[in-house]
């Protein structure tokens, strides 16, 4: 995985732990890295998939309220 990207996806999953009210804002920022990912032809790791599809989920709402800060 580029460097960059790696290193930008790590600083978007910092800030939604950090301001959990604003992950859907974030949620669309780790989206587009995650599709520079894949333009680049580089696998995306599971466990980014696995967050991106838990920021999807409303369900998982309440996993967000109780972030330590």
């Amino acid at each position: 995985m580029p460097e960059h990207i790696k290193a930008s996806i790590a600083a978007i999953m910092d800030q939604i732990a950090l301001r959990p009210d604003e992950r859907h804002l974030l949620q669309e920022a780790l989206r587009e890295k995650i599709a520079e990912l894949r333009a680049t032809g580089h696998p995306v790791p599971s466990d980014i998939l696995r967050l991106e599809e838990a920021l999807e989920d409303p369900e998982n709402d309440d996993l967000w309220d109780n972030l330590p800060v």
